[in-house]
Parts: structure tokens; C-alpha cells; sequence
């Protein structure tokens, strides 16, 4: 008798089998087996507990309602559901638990520092511990943190395929703590050897390259616990028995590089420093971890003149290289660009201050090195002498969950290198670029995460991200420009104040959890966040409430007014095409009233709130008075008797369109105006980074899809497929990132230009969310072809399966594919076709 099937991609917190959770009600999910139309009941088995029957459609996050689970172990899990037409068999699975706070026997410890290096030339420390096992091992789990970055060695072999452990948190609230399993890897005598450098924690960061953020000392924290066939466990930790040394790691930092010695062995060793810092902070890892994900050969290697080597990766990634190096001492320089000498250059990449950008590995041989305690992002590597390279690709090794294609080779390039882009800035933390800052900018995020959560399982990174954000919070409730901020010292701290607080990245605050729920049914994390949203609204309506911009100084207030933010800092719609850096020193000074954008976003978030309120059961009144109040007064402030708005910006009437800000009997007027804008500056747009991922949208929906794609497939600057044209592989901060003399201006990988592939998922494949609906549980397929395209095809991984969407030209008209997953709904709407409703299973029209 053929089995029956089972629900399958079985799932702990957002994340595969993980181990490690500190979760007290871990959630469960799962997908319903091909041929299922719904779920009537599961059946939940975790450890001993036992849900029984349960009577329920939900199979996303379903909350764990037993007894405590134990700590430090792993535990089995199952589940079988009764659908539409059968009961299923059993899926299995499991996780690991964490060590709680009285379960850690360890000590802090650190290594013997007799002077302490100048930032960027600090070594690599070497910290060993040795132990004797009575008996074999059945099950044993190494739970290891650091302040700092460390990688482990257990008689030998590497622990793990993690990269840059524990990774970048507000290390002062949450220090992740990693736990493996290493039962294969223990022996009667046993040594665990731990190198050890400033990572995050006290190396270099942000776009000031500043030292000692979190604390001037590294250490490191390690607990392994074993458990015996009789019952017994035994718990080996950190403790003043261990020895610090050195070894070949001679100085490591994430942002200056790495300098090793192949030849040299471990030595120095003497006793450790016991050190005291909290156990609060510690907590299990909630998000993917960073690993290394591809390997790159370069597709050109060129010897110059005067001995150097210039390998060309053909891709700009983040990440490092392995290289066989020569006998003798290798200097090797990462960049995006090639100097006129053809050899890679960093001149693109200096600070605001002049400071060297870093990126340099130095080795000395001869043998193989990688250089692990180091990231770049790089296209170019230049080697002062001939030697064998490789690419390696490093970043959160996410879940792939949705790809795009179409007939134009052009877009699909486009898609490509926005992927790229973002797989470049995805490394612990959703950062602006991987070389000169390195920052978790809020505003990028905020507007970039529907699309990566179309192309990546992102949940799970963006819980851990979350985190540090409520907890870097001012008291006001005002959120930083970037997450995780560095603690400042004073003298940066006033730099990074003036910044803090703007518009559009501290509303990411709001967006962020929103998108979670939207994208992934995340119930959970609205709730989490519900005090950090609340508390910066607080802040955006009081600021609005009390203060103005210095233009209007002398000018009485109007009554609307209070709901202007028209004070404190704004970055506005940052880096408009044609915004000059005399513009843009002046908005950075508050000499420009940036109050249309943020008054704007000041409603998006109000009117978030609402829902959001709703949704947790809680009382939605306040926010959806305080929306309308703020709509009023957007109104009365930003539009002229003519109707027009002003300032008179394309970002102005794509926010006004998007937000829902215009009167219903304006829109399409509006919408017009905003067509005629683009099109008086030959079909080109006018958009910095807050409004160009809703411009096509808003046109799309306005009745003006041909200047959508007359814009999305323009060729000359600005735009997406000039960058093509000049030779991009991922996306630019600016637009004019490189002129056709090959002039290069800011970072040459920056995401949040590529929030412009989410038309290409939701308009011209068209998958789109119902509204009010989470997750895809319901979704329109609804494609809008243009632009002479004959076919396209986009795929998502939803939390309840696969939607597929996929439609050609043909002689006889449009014809569509559409994949409905078990246990959703889809409407099928084509153009010129009355809509059609769908089940589960593939669709051909």
C-alpha cells in the first residue's frame, strides 16, 4: 500500500531544525501535501507533549502549548494533518534548545593583552581549554559566544560552517550565543581551540571606521554539554584553567583586512584572564546564520608591468578570498573599480573623513589562506604578485524563495544584479553597502524588505534585527538612522544625535513588523514591537506638535500645523537624480523643510497602526483619528488652488498617490500631473531612495503602465538600465554611480535603487497579496504585460507552498499558468477577462 503523504518544509521560529533557541513557546509550521485543498485539523507532537486532535486551518506559527522544555537538548517533533480528502502520515523533525541563565557553569575569560594593538592591527587571539571524558558521548551540544568574533576548533576539526560568530547585535541587550552539535567530533581527551578577534564588537565600524564601540576587551564565553548513555550529563566550560596565546592571525578587523603568517605556530601561551560581564544579554540565535555560500573563479587575470596581478571576479560580491599564496610576503588590494593603471583601487570608497577605506589582506607564505576575520566588497583584486584566487560569496545564508523571468534579457540582468546587490548587503544585518559604512540604515531596510522578503526567507533576520532597534530606542522614542548603532564615544555620539530620528528611517520601526506580518502571518512580532511603534509615533506626533522649520521662524502657526513635521532632522527623499551636493549639504544642515515627505510618513505610519491595532485586538480609535487629522493637514499644506502639489517633486505626488493622501476625486488628476512631469523630462524619473520602489506602482495603478515601462526600460541616465549599459553588477547609490568616462561617485553596491524589481513580481508577473489577508493565504495573479514583452514567470515559497505564475503571447492571445498552493485561494484576473477564482492545484487559462 502506497503511504500516505506527509505535510512537509517543516519549520521551527522561521528557521530549519535549528539549534540553540531561546524561545520559551516555540512556533511551528508546515506545508500541507500536493492534492490538499485545506487543513480541517493537525496534530502536534513535540517531545512528550502531545496537542491531540486540534481542530484548526492554521498551520503557520502554530504556538507550543506544553509543558517547559528542557535546556540544551534537541527535540523531536511531528505533525500529521486531516485536509479536505485525507489524513496524512507523520513529519518529523527537530530542534535544539539553549542554556538558560542558571544553567551556564562557565566563566567569562579573556586573553592576556600585555599592550594593546592600535584599532585595525590587532591580532588574533588563541584561547584553548582542554578536558577528559569519562565514557562515551551520546548527544553533546557546544554553546560558544564571544564579544568579539571567534572561530572554534574541537581536536582539530572546525566547529561548525558559521561565519563571523555571534554576529553584529546591540551587544549591551542581546549577544547571540550559537550552539553545535559535536558528538562525532569528541574523544576520551579532548581540546577546544578558539581564535578569537575584535569583529564588531571592538574593531572598526560605521562610516567614521570608530573603535572600542561595545568595549575595549575581547572575550569569550563557551559551555559544552555532554550527555552520557547512563543519564549523566556533564558540563565543561570557560574557565581561569584555560590559556591564552597567539598564532598566525597577526591583525584582524571586519573593515581594515587581515594580516597572516602561514609560517608561524601557536606560542605565548600562559593563563587566562576570569572577567566579569553579564549573562542577561545572552540569547539564542533567532535568524539564518552567515555562511560561506558560493565560490567565484575570476573570469580574467591580468599581469601588469610592474609584477602586479588584477583578477577580475566579473561580480561585485561581499565577501573574501582564498588564496594560494607564494613563498614570500602577498599584499592583496579589494575594489569595485580599476584605477587608471588597471589595478584595483579604494578611492571610491574613503570615508567622509579622508580614512583609509581598509580592504587589504596581507599574507605571508607559502600555503593556502583564507581570510575569515575580514569581509570586502569587491569586483577587483590586485595581488603584488602572481597567485592563485578565488571569490568566496559571504552573507546570511537565507532560504531562496522567489526568482523572476521574462522575455526582455535586460530586465532579468536587472533582477540579477539586484539580487546581487542585496545578497552583498545582507550580512548579519541589512546594511547600506559592505565596504566604506557598512550601517544597518533604517530607511533602506524599511523600503527594500517587501522585496527581499519576495526573494528571501527573511524572517527570522528580520526578528534579530528588530530586537536591536527597540532596544536602541531613545527614551523620547525617537529610532536610530542605523541598526545596530555602535556605542558612540562622545565625541561621535553628538555626529550620530543630529542624525537620529528622521522621517522614513525611523519609521521602519512601524514598517518593518508591519511587512513581517504581511509577508510571513507574524502575529508574534507586532505584538513584540508594539511598544517600539508606539513609541515613535509618539515622538513623530509631538515633534510635529511643537516644532517648526526654521523658514516659517516669525510666521504665526496655523491650527492644522501641529500635525506638519516640519521639524528636526529629515533625510528626505535622499539622493535624487538631480540633487547636487551643495543640495544635499544643506539637508543634512536642516536648510531645506523636508515636511511633505515626512508629514507623509507620519500618516503611512498612523494608518499602520490602525491595522495594526486591529489585528492584536487592541483599541484602533487614537491612530485612525490621528491619520485622518494628519491627512487633513497634509492636504491643506501641500496642495495649491490648482490642485498641483507642492514642492512640486515627482516624490511629492508618488507618496501623495501611494499613502493614499489624495482626495479620491484628485487622483487620477494627480496621477496625470505625475505622468506629464515624467514625461516633460523624456520618460525619465525624478525619485530618491524613499519613493522610487512606489513610483511604477502608482503609475501602473493611475491608468499610466506605458510610462511605467517607458521609465522602467529607459537607457539613459537616470535610470536602471544605464547602469547596465555602464557596466554594473549590482546596484548604485547614485544614480550617475559611474559617467561614461568610467568617474565613479559613492558605493557601486547599494540595494535600495533594486526595491524597483518588486513591479516586476507584482505587476508584470503579477503576484499580488490580498489586502487584509497575510502570508498568500489569498492572492490576485493579476499580470499587467507592456513594454513589448511576449512572456514572463516569477515563483514565490509562501508559508503554505509554492505559488507559480507564468504567462506568454500566443496567436490565439494571452495564455496563463497559475500554481495555488494547498490550503490558499487565488483570483485570476488577465486583461480583458472577467476574473476567475482558483483552488488549489495548477491552473492553465
Amino acid at each position: 500500500m502506497t503511504p500516505a503523504p506527509s505535510p512537509a518544509h517543516l519549520r521551527v521560529e522561521h528557521l530549519d531544525a535549528p539549534l540553540g533557541i531561546s524561545v520559551e513557546k516555540p512556533r511551528f509550521s508546515w506545508w500541507l501535501p500536493e492534492g490538499a485543498v485545506r487543513q480541517q485539523a493537525y496534530q502536534l507532537v513535540v517531545g512528550e507533549w502531545d496537542s491531540g486532535r486540534i481542530e484548526s486551518e492554521q498551520s503557520v506559527l502554530v504556538e507550543y502549548n506544553g509543558p517547559r522544555l528542557p535546556a540544551s537538548e534537541v527535540v523531536p517533533w511531528r505533525v500529521k494533518v486531516w485536509t479536505d480528502s485525507i489524513e496524512t502520515g507523520w513529519a518529523e523533525s527537530t530542534f535544539g534548545t539553549a542554556l538558560r541563565r542558571d544553567d551556564w557553569q562557565a566563566q567569562w575569560i579573556s586573553p592576556v593583552e600585555d599592550e594593546v594593538a592600535s584599532p585595525g592591527s590587532r591580532p588574533g587571539h588563541l584561547l584553548r581549554g582542554k578536558w577528559h571524558l569519562d565514557g562515551p558521548a551520546v548527544a553533546a551540544q557546544l554553546h560558544i559566544t564571544a564579544h568579539g568574533v571567534y572561530e572554534a576548533y574541537l581536536n582539530g576539526s572546525r566547529v561548525g560552517d558559521q561565519e563571523l560568530t555571534p554576529g553584529s547585535t546591540d551587544y549591551r541587550t542581546q549577544l547571540q550565543v550559537q550552539a553545535y552539535d559535536v558528538t562525532e567530533l569528541l574523544e576520551s581527551e579532548n581540546e577546544l581551540v578558539v581564535t578569537l578577534t575584535d569583529g564588531w564588537f571592538r574593531g572598526m565600524n560605521a562610516h567614521s571606521h570608530i573603535s572600542n564601540c561595545w568595549g575595549d576587551e575581547v572575550a569569550l564565553l563557551a559551555q559544552l554539554v555532554v550527555r552520557h548513555a547512563d543519564g549523566t550529563v556533564t558540563s565543561l566550560g570557560t574557565s581561569s584553567a584555560w590559556e591564552s596565546g597567539l598564532g598566525p592571525v597577526l591583525a584582524a578587523d571586519l573593515i581594515a583586512g587581515e594580516t597572516v603568517d602561514l609560517r608561524v605556530q601557536p606560542h605565548s601561551w600562559q593563563p587566562v584572564r576570569v572577567v566579569e560581564h553579564p549573562f542577561e544579554p545572552l540569547t539564542g540565535t533567532t535568524a539564518p546564520p552567515v555562511r560561506r555560500v558560493e565560490e567565484i573563479a575570476p573570469v580574467l587575470v591580468t599581469r601588469l608591468t610592474d609584477g602586479t596581478q588584477v583578477a577580475d571576479l566579473g561580480q561585485n560580491i561581499n565577501g573574501w578570498v582564498r588564496v594560494d599564496a607564494p613563498d614570500g610576503t602577498l599584499r592583496i588590494e579589494h575594489g569595485e573599480i580599476l584605477d587608471s593603471e588597471g589595478k584595483a583601487t579604494r578611492q571610491n570608497l574613503s570615508g567622509p573623513d579622508g580614512h583609509d577605506p581598509g580592504q587589504v589582506d596581507v599574507v605571508t607564505g607559502p600555503g593556502t589562506a583564507e581570510f575569515r576575520f575580514s569581509t570586502k566588497g569587491f569586483r577587483y583584486v590586485s595581488t603584488s604578485a602572481p597567485a592563485d584566487i578565488t571569490g568566496v560569496v559571504v552573507h546570511t545564508d537565507f532560504e531562496r524563495t522567489g526568482d523572476f523571468r521574462c522575455s526582455n534579457e535586460d530586465l532579468n540582468r536587472l533582477h540579477d544584479i539586484a539580487v546581487w546587490s542585496f545578497r552583498g548587503n545582507a550580512c548579519d544585518v541589512p546594511t547600506d553597502c559592505p565596504t566604506r559604512e557598512r550601517a544597518g540604515w533604517t530607511g533602506d531596510w524599511q523600503l527594500y524588505v517587501p522585496t527581499a522578503a519576495f526573494l528571501y526567507d527573511v524572517a527570522g533576520f528580520n526578528t534579530k534585527w528588530l530586537r536591536d532597534l527597540a532596544a536602541q530606542q531613545w527614551p523620547d522614542g525617537r529610532v536610530p538612522s542605523w541598526v545596530p548603532e555602535p556605542g558612540w564615544s562622545d565625541e561621535h555620539r553628538a555626529v550620530s544625535d543630529s542624525y537620529t530620528g528622521s522621517a522614513g528611517w525611523g519609521d521602519a520601526a512601524v514598517q518593518v513588523p508591519y511587512q513581517q506580518w504581511w509577508c510571513y502571518g507574524d502575529v508574534g512580532t507586532l505584538e513584540q514591537q508594539w511598544d517600539s511603534m508606539e513609541r515613535w509615533l509618539a515622538f513623530a506626533t509631538r515633534q510635529a506638535a511643537t516644532s517648526r522649520h526654521s523658514s516659517k521662524q516669525g510666521t504665526p502657526a496655523q491650527p492644522h500645523e501641529r500635525f506638519i513635521w516640519d521639524g528636526g532632522y529629515h533625510w528626505g527623499d535622499w539622493l535624487e537624480p538631480d540633487v547636487d551636493l551643495e543640495t544635499i549639504q544643506a539637508i543634512i544642515a536642516r536648510q531645506i523643510d523636508q515636511g511633505s515627505v515626512a508629514t507623509a510618513y507620519l500618516y503611512r505610519s498612523a494608518t499602520q497602526m490602525a491595522e495594526i491595532a486591529s489585528i492584536l485586538g487592541r483599541d484602533r480609535g487614537r491612530y485612525s483619528e490621528l491619520a485622518a487629522s494628519v491627512r487633513d493637514a497634509w492636504i491643506k499644506e501641500y496642495t495649491a488652488d490648482d490642485g498641483s502639489l507642492v514642492p512640486s517633486r515627482q516624490a511629492t505626488y508618488v507618496h501623495a498617490l501611494a499613502f493614499g493622501l489624495v482626495p479620491d476625486e484628485m487622483r487620477q488628476a494627480t496621477a496625470d500631473r505625475l505622468a506629464k512631469m515624467i514625461q516633460d523630462k523624456d520618460n525619465h524619473l525624478g525619485t530618491g531612495f524613499l519613493s522610487t520602489p512606489l513610483l511604477l506602482p502608482v503609475l501602473a495603478d493611475h491608468g499610466h503602465l506605458d510610462v511605467a515601462y517607458d521609465v522602467l526600460l529607459q537607457r539613459t541616465e537616470p535610470s536602471w538600465l544605464c547602469m547596465l549599459d555602464r557596466g554594473a553588477t549590482t546596484v548604485w547609490e547614485f544614480w550617475q554611480g559611474q559617467d561614461d568616462d568610467g568617474n565613479t561617485f559613492g558605493s557601486l553596491n547599494h540595494y535600495s535603487k533594486g526595491a524597483v524589481i518588486s513591479f516586476l513580481h507584482q505587476y508584470v508577473a503579477g503576484i499580488r497579496q490580498v489586502p487584509g489577508v497575510p502570508a498568500y493565504r489569498q492572492f490576485v495573479v493579476a499580470p499587467r504585460p507592456g513594454g513589448a514583452l511576449t512572456s514572463a514567470e516569477a515563483t514565490l515559497d509562501t508559508p503554505y507552498g509554492t505559488i507559480r505564475s507564468a504567462w506568454s503571447v500566443t496567436p490565439d492571445g494571452l495564455r496563463a499558468e497559475v500554481t495555488v498552493p494547498p490550503g490558499t485561494t487565488a483570483s485570476l484576473r488577465l486583461p480583458g477577462r472577467p476574473a476567475e477564482e482558483l483552488t488549489a492545484g495548477i491552473h492553465v487559462r
